[in-house]
């Protein structure tokens, strides 16, 4: 197998062990609240809310060192250790408990940190700025495949049910559990990179090859890797693209765990509101789907840069939001173990419902497949910290739209995302600008990013 070959195949293991991962995890965030509403007449009294609020605070904070911890580590044991948790965390609602619920929070909390530092090192190094472009479509598509298997499975499961039974959650999570296992294993088929370096080392070829494994040199890398990351924090570019990510963790909170919540809080929608959650899932995987794979096998022959992908996906966004917010009774979020009976500005329409979900996976493929994209492309030899800090703001910004969740009503977070991603869509547009220049003074065409 050619050293390309070889590349693009890492890529597409990667791609599908995400895949099975987040099938799981994707599908359990965004029937989690479901789930644990029916529950709380129990002696359960954990909220889906608060628990990925917890998530991304631990993740966000975990960013800071999870690039000293993939240099000692290596960017596939990081990976399959990750995937362990992933799977812990599933397997607590098999049997739910508080304490273990947000024990496992913490934990899930810390290993995407690593796993997410990990996945970006590993798209860089099995990337060049030729295919940057490709790779990250290619990666995105097959992740985001995930919002669409398991929730196709949550549809049809959970088709004219108004109460999910211990039964049918004890089911779902065993499935899920399994599914995230055979991911986290699929990452021992990742071919190592004969030139492969690992985060904090620098260029030279001497030390590549030289005695990584002592306990010495990899602290060196540890230490080398969280300098970096501070160091790139206060970089003119990261913070300019801060902006772009923060928006991108306030609409992940979003599609992923709130607007699920609403739909199966819709009382109007009848017996067919639990499954509805399913259907949305579908949709939204769909968008993200189309998305990535669309603006990866475009990537060569866009000659126009990343600009006009981002500017599509603020479009297709604000539209989303729009007829949201017209469809959806404004306390949907935050409605009882009853639902909410309440309507917005039109009858609430199944159909517009689920589009809205088609167009939320869309724009948000617009925006990650771009960042991705650009990080590898500007920071190719700090793949590591570049995507850390990206994580870290993301994931703090996922955190606080998780907390502010439990309170606010639906018009509200939207007015939220629409000012944060106006904004964000300016910064990211001065960065490629500066990026296309800098290409340009190279000599290369800019039409290869």
């Amino acid at each position: 197998m050619s050293p390309e070959s070889k590349k693009l195949f890492n890529i597409i293991i990667l791609g599908i062990s995400f895949m099975f991962i987040f099938t799981a995890f994707q599908t359990c965030g965004n029937i989690a609240q479901t789930v644990i509403t029916n529950l709380n007449n129990t002696d359960f009294h954990g909220s889906g809310y608060t628990s990925m609020s917890i998530i991304y605070g631990v993740f966000s904070a975990s960013n800071l060192v999870s690039p000293s911890v993939v240099a000692i580590v290596g960017p596939q044991l990081s990976m399959v250790v990750s995937g362990i948790f992933y799977s812990l965390y599933i397997a607590v609602f098999i049997q739910p408990a508080t304490w273990a619920f947000y024990t496992a929070s913490v934990f899930i909390g810390i290993a995407a940190a690593v796993l997410w530092t990990a996945q970006g090192n590993c798209l860089t190094v099995n990337s060049d700025e030729n295919t940057i472009g490709r790779n990250s479509g290619v990666f995105w598509a097959l992740l985001q495949s995930s919002l669409f298997f398991g929730n196709l499975y949550i549809y049809f499961a959970w088709q004219g049910k108004t109460h999910i039974s211990e039964s049918d959650r004890r089911t779902v999570f065993i499935a899920l559990t399994v599914i995230s296992l055979v991911g986290t294993v699929l990452f021992f088929l990742i071919r190592k990179q004969e030139d492969t370096k690992t985060p904090g080392e620098e260029n030279s070829a001497n030390e590549i090859l030289g005695d990584s494994s002592s306990a010495q040199n990899k602290m060196t890398r540890a230490v080398a890797a969280f300098k970096k990351s501070i160091k790139l924090s206060f970089t003119k570019e990261i913070l300019l693209l801060s902006v772009t990510t923060a928006y991108t963790g306030l609409v992940l909170t979003f599609f992923s765990g709130v607007y699920g919540t609403c739909i199966g809080a819709v009382n109007r929608f009848g017996s067919e509101e639990k499954s509805l959650i399913g259907l949305s899932g579908i949709f939204t995987g769909v968008g993200e789907i189309l998305g990535g794979g669309l603006f990866g096998l475009l990537s060569k022959n866009n000659r126009f840069g990343r600009n006009p992908v981002v500017m599509l996906g603020v479009i297709v966004h604000f539209i989303a939001f729009y007829l949201i917010f017209f469809n959806m009774p404004n306390d949907a979020p935050i409605a009882p173990m009853e639902g909410t009976d309440d309507v917005a500005y039109m009858i609430p329409s199944k159909e517009v419902a689920i589009f809205c979900s088609f167009l939320l996976g869309l724009g948000d493929s617009c925006f990650n497949t771009q960042l991705l994209s650009i990080l590898g492309f500007l920071y190719s030899e700090d793949s590591a910290p570049a995507f850390a800090i990206f994580k870290f703001v993301q994931s703090i910004c996922a955190a606080v739209a998780y907390f502010y969740s439990n309170y606010f009503l639906l018009q509200w977070q939207l007015l939220i995302m629409v000012v944060v991603g106006f904004f964000g869509t300016i910064t990211f547009f001065t960065v490629e600008w500066e990026a296309a220049a800098a290409l340009v003074a190279r000599g290369s065409d800019y039409s290869s990013i």
